[in-house]
Parts: structure tokens; sequence; C-alpha cells
């Protein structure tokens, strides 16, 4: 009866001044006692970060509680093994979906000793579409690129469902690639939406390493943006958008790694003198440091580059242009990917038949990738 009484005193404080010659309101006087914040208690809800779960003192070893950090094994002018296939969205003009496959590890992957992340992404083409009336005549086909990762992309870091400045910088660099690609003359006033998801990204470093920058926006985005590339290349092939050739994106990296030294010298791609490596296909978790990295979008029928983006210090020496030439070496292999790819679908829909005297590849075989 106190706590009540209590209650009921302290509205009554917040109530407006009242003459005698005015009669009360029996409404605002109710509004204003039963007017306090509540508490939502039919929503639960979730953390703003990850979880861990808990781990026992009892269970860790010496060996578990400082995980090794992930070797590549593959040899410098390796790929990882690409997936790539169109039409997976119904309601779009064109789509394709991308996945590299995790990099094999020493360590079977545990709780604590998880595999680095791999990339899946897809990409969606929404259009050829009239452009609204109170848009200027444009004579040619607008872009509209955007690429946005999924708020569990990150293993670190949840996105947010608002694009941020890392997001809008990797969607204008895809847009200068295809700008190059489309012939935009077939479309006049008319606009075409490509919108790339990324549904797991690349970590920008070990996850071990305390100074790695698990934010995105690092030398893992290129990786996102040469997969963007190539996915985006076969959507537009896939939605029946005239385009001069196809077009993909490879990665390489300068590394400095002397754990791995040995087993990447061995390629011929070591500098003596800097003591750094170029590879293709980088894993910013497999290595100590990544020097530069270098990203295009190339044309091998036209032999022309739409796109050329570095990112690092300049350790190789002023070896710029053999770093564009590895990345080059990198889109000419995923090309080979992209093209089956194309073939297998192209197939698919003339009624499922091989076309006379071309190789083609089975559903399910795998391409060789391995750049020369």
């Amino acid at each position: 009866m106190t706590i009540a009484s209590t209650t009921l005193t302290s509205a009554l404080c917040h109530l407006p001044t009242i003459s005698k010659h005015t009669r009360p309101n029996p409404l605002l006087l109710s509004v204003s006692i039963f007017d306090t914040p509540m508490a939502d208690r039919r929503r639960i809800n979730g953390p703003p970060s990850g979880t861990h779960p808990p781990i026992y003192a009892s269970t860790l070893t010496p060996s578990s509680t400082s995980p090794p950090r992930p070797q590549r094994t593959r040899p410098s002018n390796s790929l990882r093994k690409i997936y790539l296939r169109t039409g997976l969205t119904p309601s779009a003009s064109g789509s394709a979906y991308l996945e590299l496959s995790p990099s094999p590890t020493a360590h079977p992957p545990t709780l604590l000793h998880t595999q680095p992340s791999a990339l899946k992404l897809t990409a969606t083409i929404h259009g050829p579409h009239p452009l609204p009336r109170s848009a200027p005549f444009s004579p040619n086909l607008l872009l509209t690129c955007s690429i946005k990762f999924a708020p569990f992309a990150s293993r670190t870091h949840r996105r947010g469902f608002v694009r941020d400045a890392a997001e809008r910088d990797l969607g204008v660099h895809l847009e200068t690639v295809l700008r190059g690609v489309v012939v935009g003359e077939r479309w006049p006033k008319s606009g075409v939406d490509i919108v790339v998801t990324v549904l797991e990204a690349e970590e920008d470093g070990w996850w071990g390493d305390v100074s790695s920058n698990n934010g995105g926006g690092g030398y893992g985005a290129m990786t996102v943006l040469a997969g963007a590339i190539t996915a985006a290349s076969a959507a537009l092939v896939d939605a029946g958008i005239d385009c001069v050739d196809l077009v993909s994106g490879g990665v390489a990296a300068v590394v400095s790694d002397a754990a791995q030294a040995s087993t990447l010298r061995a390629d011929n791609n070591t500098e003596a003198e800097t003591g750094t490596t170029i590879v293709l296909d980088p894993c910013p978790a497999e290595h100590e440091r990544v020097v530069s990295a270098c990203v295009v979008g190339y044309l091998q029928s036209r032999d022309e580059i739409t796109e050329v983006w570095m990112k690092g210090s300049d350790g190789a020496g002023g070896a710029d242009e053999g770093l564009i030439d590895r990345a080059v070496e990198a889109a000419i292999a995923s090309r080979t990917v992209l093209a089956a790819a194309l073939r297998e679908s192209t197939e698919e829909k003339l009624l499922g038949t091989k076309s006379a005297g071309v190789a083609t590849v089975k559903p399910g075989q795998d391409v060789e990738i391995t750049a020369a």
C-alpha cells in the first residue's frame, strides 16, 4: 500500500496546475498517472556483437591455447578452387554464385583451430528497365553497382544494414570495371542494377593475431572485389546483356613470410634483396605480413585492363609492373572457370545437348586453374 501511494503521489506531482475554476480532465489524469516507461518483455534481443561458447580450463592443453598460424600449402602461382554457377535467383534477370574453397590446414578444424574464412558471394542483375520520366535523357545504359556485406559475413565484426564507406568504395570499383565491358549503346534511356551480396568475406588477417585489422576494407576486400568482378560478369551473360568480352578479376600480393620462404622460393618468385614473394590469390591469414596487393579486371580476348587497384607500401623494390602482370595471370586463370561455367549453363538452356565439336566440362568436374 505504501508503494502504490508513493507512485501515485509522484505521478500527481507532474500534473499541470489546475485552478479552482477549471474542471479537471479525467483523461489527462489517467494518462499522466500511467504514462511510465515500461520494459519490452515480449522481445528477446540478441547481443550486439558475436558471442563465444564457454571453454573450460580442464579441457585445454598447451598446444590448444596457442593455435598455430595456418600455412600456405599451395604454390605461389596456384589459385584456390572456384565454384561458379549461374541462374540461381529466379526473380532476377541474371544471377551467379561464386565460392572459393577454404585453404587446407595442417590441423583439423576444432573449437580453437578453425579454418580461414572462404569467399562466398552472389551477384544479381535487375534490368534493363526504363528510367523514370524525371531522369534526363541518356544515350547509354546506366549502371548502378552496389556491394553489400551480410551482417554475418565477418567472423569478428558484425556489419550494419546501411552500407559503410568500404562497401561504397568497392561498388565504385566494380562499376568502373563493368562500364568498359557492357555495350551501353544498345539500351538508351535504360538502367540496370547490379547487386553483389557477400555472404562470407575474406579475412584481413589471422584471427589469432591481435594486430590484424578485422574491420574490413583491408587486403581481404581485394579478394572480395576480384570475386565480385567474376561473378558479375557471369551474371551479365546470364541476363543476356551484350558485352564486348568476358571480364575476370585477379589478385596478386607481395608477402613477407620467413616461415614459408623456402616453400615459395621454389617457384622463382622471391626477391632476394627484400625477402618478399609475389603470390597469386593470397589469403591474408596464411602470411605474416602482406606488403602490397593488386587487383585487376582483365579482358583476355582484347588484352585490355579495365581496372587496376593497388594497395600497400612499395616493399617490392618498385616492381609494380611485375605485380600487375601476376594479377593478370590470376585473372586469366579465373577466366577458365568463368568460361566453363557459362558454357555449361548455355548447354543446359539449349535442351541440355552438347555442342558439336566443342570440348565441354561435365557437371561437378574440376577445372585446373593453375597459372602458367
